[in-house]
């Protein structure tokens, strides 16, 4: 990556990565549209997997063949904050199956599968509180639901939905690059980046912030995402081979904010050691449709 990227080569290697992601889009979308008993269409992975903008690429490639797919997210859900799970240290615990109003949820889809009009909620997360502000959501025969959100696969989620018309799809970011041929890079450590980037940018979160609420964030996939991948009928790779030489441009300075004095100070050097081994890529190389473009920002893509 660096000899591509020091040879000014990197433009082409760009357009090679993204094509390969929209031929895989493409045929999961074709593996969709092949068989007219599915009607949802479940996408689950850890978080910053790309689930978001993985969804709007799979929807357009469904508009090609013909479907007519519409989104719901698994957040919208989320039980008031006051009612959601606590971890063993008595934070909030996001990641937990019953952060999400399962029943409510399950009400909703039962009433779409039977052509009935749904009120959709809106998840206000400045307030914690789930509200209704007039949207509403009727299918017709020929259209498709995308669910998506870290729970999809579990079939706890959607125990009312019967098996043979839903298709799951499991992504994550499982980058392919090596610091040598004995070190690996921990995939992790992509989607902590992509996160630590992410929330800084949308969520005015520090870095800080970000590594401390990591070991919780790793814990609940152990307990309730990763345990469900077998279900997946396809399995996309969100990873982009370029993208740590952009993540590390926008993660450095954040993480250099980080004092000794503090409790993740060595988290943070061992991620600065590890970004000094990438040459800088400029945040405007990828196109606007990027999975990348989720965390850093320029996407074409509302949020």
């Amino acid at each position: 990556l660096n000899e591509i990227i020091a040879a000014n080569e990197i433009r082409d290697f760009v357009k090679v990565a993204e094509a390969l992601h929209e031929k895989k889009i493409a045929a999961i979308a074709d593996q969709i549209a092949s068989n007219p008993s599915v009607k949802w269409v479940l996408i689950a992975g850890p978080s910053s997997s790309g689930k978001t903008t993985f969804a709007k690429r799979l929807a357009i490639q469904l508009r090609v063949n013909g479907l007519r797919p519409v989104t719901l997210g698994t957040d919208d859900y989320f039980v008031d904050r006051a009612h959601t799970p606590l971890t063993p240290e008595g934070e909030y615990d996001f990641e937990h199956l019953h952060a999400v109003d399962v029943p409510t949820l399950n009400r909703d889809l039962a009433d779409l599968d039977a052509g009935k009009e749904i009120q959709l909620p809106t998840f206000d997360f400045h307030s914690g509180t789930r509200t209704y502000k007039g949207r509403t959501m009727k299918l017709d025969e020929d259209q498709v639901v995308i669910l998506e959100g870290i729970h999809s696969l579990n079939p706890e989620l959607t125990p009312g939905l019967p098996d043979p018309r839903k298709f799951h799809i499991y992504i994550s970011a499982l980058t392919q690059l090596n610091l040598d041929n004995n070190n690996r890079i921990p995939t992790t450590d992509n989607r902590l980046l992509r996160r630590l980037v992410r929330d800084h940018r949308y969520r005015g979160h520090s870095a800080t912030r970000t590594l401390e609420m990591w070991p919780n964030v790793g814990r609940g996939e152990r307990a309730w995402i990763f345990p469900f991948q077998e279900e997946a009928d396809a399995v996309f790779n969100s990873a982009l081979d370029y993208e740590l030489a952009i993540l590390s441009v926008l993660a450095r300075p954040l993480l250099s904010e980080i004092k000794p004095d503090q409790p993740i100070y060595a988290e943070a050097r061992r991620m600065l050691e590890f970004l000094s081994h990438f040459l800088p890529l400029a945040a405007d190389v990828p196109p606007p449709t990027s999975i990348i473009r989720e965390f850093v920002g320029g996407s074409d893509f509302d949020y």
